[in-house]
């Protein structure tokens, strides 16, 4: 089975056109973000993410399509359910 792809190219002179013409990715029916202040950005820090470790990885076929049909990421969520049990197995 294969999936359509979901992505969509514009050349930067159709992106500058659509945003000229009043184009925006924010929804209409988005609400207003509650403002942080200055305060959070004197607190504020970088923290980087942990690195990452390619592996190769041998998984049940059921559950890698699971995952996989749930959409793009699946990997990414495969990583989040991971850390999840990491999370609540450690001391």
């Amino acid at each position: 089975m294969t999936q359509k792809s979901t992505t969509v190219r514009y050349s930067l002179r159709a992106i500058k056109r659509k945003l000229s013409g009043g184009a925006s990715k924010t929804r209409a029916d988005a609400p207003d973000a509650v403002p942080v202040g200055d305060n959070f950005w004197k607190r504020a820090r970088i923290v980087m993410p942990p690195g990452k470790t390619s592996v190769h990885l041998r998984l049940d076929s059921d559950v890698f399509d699971w995952f996989k049909k749930q959409g793009g990421g699946h990997l990414t969520r495969m990583n989040a359910v991971l850390r999840s049990y990491v999370e609540a197995h450690k001391d």
